[in-house]
C-alpha cells in the first residue's frame, strides 16, 4: 500500500481516507498531552497556519504507548488541543504506533523511514536506552512527537525524531512546498 491508500480513525469514531491529502505535503506526528515535548503543539500549529495555504497538512495521532502520557479519551484530547494550543490541524483518534496493535499507517511509515535514532538524540536516547532498550536499532517509534514527512505524491521522505522541533524542519518543508 501507499500513503494515500490508508484510512485512519477520526476522533469522533469515523474514518478518513488519506487520499484526501493527495497533492499536499504532509507531516504525520504522534502526539501526547502530558509529555515534555507537548509544547511542540505550538510550533506545529504555527507551521500549519503559515503553510497550509501553500499545501501543507499536519496530521496528529494521539498515542499512549510512551510513559502513559496520553491517557485521555478522544474527546478529552480534542478539548486539550483546542483549549491549550489552539490546534486547527486534524488530530485523529488515539492509536498505537508500535507492536502488534500498531495502526497499519504507522507500520508503513516506520518501514518507509526507519530513522537514525542514536546518541545524537541526547537525553532522549539515554532515556529510551534505559527504559526501552529493545527499541534501539529498530524501526519503532521511540517517543511522542516523532514526525514523518510525506511528499505530495505520497512518498515518505524522512523521519524526524522527537527532539527535532517544528521550527528546525520548517525550511525543509518550505522547499517541498515551493
Amino acid at each position: 500500500m501507499a500513503f494515500h491508500e490508508f484510512s485512519v480513525a477520526t476522533a469522533d469514531g469515523g474514518s478518513r481516507s488519506l487520499e484526501e491529502y493527495a497533492g499536499r505535503v504532509v507531516l504525520v506526528v504522534n502526539v501526547a498531552s502530558k509529555c515534555g515535548f507537548t509544547p511542540q503543539y505550538e510550533g506545529l500549529e504555527a507551521l500549519y497556519k503559515k503553510n497550509r495555504d501553500r499545501g501543507l497538512e499536519i496530521l496528529g495521532f494521539p498515542c499512549n504507548q510512551f510513559g502513559d502520557q496520553e491517557p485521555g479519551a478522544d474527546a478529552e484530547i480534542q478539548e486539550f488541543c483546542s483549549t491549550n494550543y489552539g490546534v486547527t490541524f486534524p488530530v485523529f483518534g488515539k492509536i498505537e504506533v508500535n507492536g502488534p496493535g500498531a495502526d497499519p499507517l504507522y507500520t508503513y511509515l516506520r518501514a518507509e523511514a526507519p530513522g537514525d535514532f542514536g546518541p545524537s538524540a541526547g537525553r532522549l536516547y539515554d532515556h529510551v536506552k534505559a527504559t526501552r532498550p529493545e527499541a534501539i536499532g529498530t524501526d519503532e517509534v521511540k517517543w511522542n512527537f516523532t514526525k514523518f514527512l510525506v511528499g505530495r505524491d505520497g512518498t515518505v521522505i524522512r523521519r524526524f525524531e522527537s527532539t527535532v522541533t517544528p521550527e528546525q524542519i520548517e525550511s525543509e518543508i518550505a522547499d517541498l512546498l515551493d
